[in-house]
């Protein structure tokens, strides 16, 4: 009997302590995947989507880890590798902090270090995550962005600026993974999907 079979494809979502993060384990779980919810502060509210998730008949776990820090990083896949099994879809939803000024206002410190670490958190999270995808011949990858990166907004520059990067990495990972895929989406890669509520109609 496979992974699968006994409790359905293991997902990892960053930031899922509340917000939609919460929301997309919640549903993962309720669509039969085996959830790491990930949190790099907020345990207490960690704790409370697992408890939804398992009161729900769902399976999940929390995990610690700051996603800008490479060994924690590799920590929290291998934690979650030993007691779920590989990482096979990855939700990367993780908030990174950022500034809310006008580009008078904002240093190059405070754009470029969100930049950085925008880049940094998915680049480190992807590579943890890939050899696992790779033993298992599957693997999705979603990174949560912004219209702001398509449309400015003021005060919104380092987060606009950070998302639009990070779609374009979204591109390139698509491309080196893109092989894995199957069922419905097997032939969709190198793409971003808006959803956005109208708020944008091109």
């Amino acid at each position: 009997m496979t992974d699968v079979q006994r409790g359905g494809r293991v997902a990892l979502v960053t930031g899922a302590s509340r917000g939609i993060g919460a929301a997309t384990a919640r549903l993962l779980a309720a669509r039969g995947m085996r959830v790491a919810v990930n949190y790099r502060s907020s345990r207490e509210e960690a704790d409370d989507v697992v408890a939804s998730i398992t009161a729900a008949g769902g399976q999940a776990m929390a995990v610690r880890a700051d996603v800008r820090d490479q060994t924690a990083v590799l920590g929290m896949v291998e934690q979650i590798r030993a007691a779920l099994g590989d990482v096979e879809v990855l939700v990367h939803n993780a908030l990174i902090p950022y500034v809310v000024k006008s580009f008078d206002e904002i240093t190059w410190d405070e754009l470029g270090g969100k930049l950085e670490e925008e880049m940094r958190s998915a680049f480190l999270i992807t590579k943890a995550v890939v050899p696992g995808m790779t033993r298992r011949g599957y693997g999705r990858i979603v990174y949560l962005g912004t219209v702001l990166s398509r449309q400015p907004r003021a005060g919104m520059i380092a987060l606009g600026i950070s998302k639009a990067a990070l779609s374009q990495f979204a591109r390139y990972v698509a491309r080196a993974v893109a092989f894995y895929a199957g069922d419905d989406s097997g032939f969709i890669t190198g793409t971003t999907a808006p959803v956005n509520g109208g708020l944008a109609m091109d």
